[in-house]
């Protein structure tokens, strides 16, 4: 009886909670509001220009790629594993200069202006070898 007793209270805090929810909660996390063009520069490791491209896919889900100038040569990549929370953006991509590692991005959207940090690593995890950050403002929607 006692466990009973627990089951239904604790689906009933938990049914006034989601009930609670805000609707554009939901909708945040989409990154809908994100979209777009976004430009900018980044530093570390040396510095450049790094260019955001957001877009909603054909099933809905983000999709999204970069353009980077280096002194090391310029390249462009497709965004992996794209998602978001609320503001904050997160992605890795296959470095094109470097088959053998990725970058991990992470941003925050703050109006018409994001900041981030990236981190370059090898495939698959390892240790950091390069990290830095980048700011950008939207170009268009």
């Amino acid at each position: 009886m006692y466990n009973r007793s627990v089951v239904w209270l604790l689906v009933a805090v938990f049914s006034g909670a989601l009930a609670s929810t805000p609707a554009t909660a939901v909708q945040a996390s989409s990154g809908v509001e994100h979209m777009g063009q976004w430009a900018g520069t980044w530093d570390g490791s040396g510095s450049g220009e790094f260019e955001l491209t957001l877009e909603k896919g054909k099933d809905g889900a983000p999709l999204g790629k970069v353009a980077v100038t280096t002194d090391q040569g310029n390249y462009g990549a497709d965004l992996k594993g794209l998602s978001f929370s609320g503001k904050n953006m997160s992605a890795t991509y296959d470095f094109p200069l470097d088959p053998s590692a990725e970058v991990s991005v992470e941003a925050t959207f703050e109006a018409d202006k994001a900041k981030g940090t990236w981190s370059l690593r090898p495939k698959g995890g390892g240790t950091e070898v390069a990290s830095g950050s980048f700011t950008v403002s939207r170009k268009s929607r």
